[in-house]
């Protein structure tokens, strides 16, 4: 993340359950599952976005068991030390990395960055059809405390056009400090994989953040075949 929206980052963390760019040591994994195959790691890292205009890579791309990346071990212990008024709202609408045959799962990681904001993209191959459930009421307008900053997060549900076999797509504004950032999540699944991006800036708007999960989509496609 660049400086406009650095402050509110780790707050989305909070919110999502993913993945930071700064590089931070990660916490070891509970356990250590069995590396991904080659071919599904090539298969999984072509899902991945290239990288847009105008932005560059900010982090990865990482392969590996799910649980045991970086990113996701970072955005674990985001939101342990954050403080919620609903602990169960942060990682909700959002694969679960604190499940065992979540964790254990081959995926891919990428983050890019850009002076406007920016895009972290994972994808998941699950053993099993799976979605995550749609984000409950009350965790539509919340509060957090992060690293001692008050922040607020009102989040909609966007009517994006239906893609793969189940899609979601929500927009987020965090409010905290003097600073205030909005954050479009999408989450779309073809068969046992799961792509979930996040786009970070000051504003985000559903047609970019359209054009972006019909990219993500088309490369799921082609990598689920």
């Amino acid at each position: 993340m660049r400086q406009a929206v650095s402050g509110i980052f780790l707050g989305t963390l909070v919110l999502a359950g993913c993945s930071a760019t700064e590089d931070k040591p990660a916490a070891p994994a509970a356990s250590a599952p069995s590396a991904p195959s080659a071919a599904e790691t090539d298969r999984l890292r072509a899902a991945l976005l290239p990288v847009p205009k105008g932005m560059s890579v900010a982090y990865g791309p990482e392969t590996g068991a799910f649980g045991s990346l970086k990113s996701t071990q970072q955005g674990l212990e985001a939101v342990r030390q954050a403080k919620l008024q609903h602990p169960e709202c942060a990682g909700a609408a959002q694969l679960d990395a604190a499940r065992t045959d979540v964790a254990k799962s081959p995926a891919a990681v990428i983050a890019f960055s850009a002076e406007r904001g920016s895009i972290s993209q994972a994808v998941v191959s699950l053993p099993k059809p799976d979605f995550p459930a749609a984000l409950p009421e009350k965790c539509a307008s919340y509060t957090a405390d992060v690293g001692g900053t008050p922040v607020t997060y009102k989040t909609r549900t966007l009517d994006m056009p239906a893609k793969g076999d189940q899609s979601r797509a929500y927009l987020t504004t965090a409010a905290g400090g003097k600073q205030n950032a909005q954050i479009g999540s999408v989450m779309i699944r073809r068969g046992t994989t799961i792509m979930s991006m996040l786009v970070v800036g000051q504003q985000v708007k559903p047609k970019g953040l359209y054009e972006l999960a019909n990219l993500a989509d088309q490369n799921l496609a082609k990598a689920s075949r």
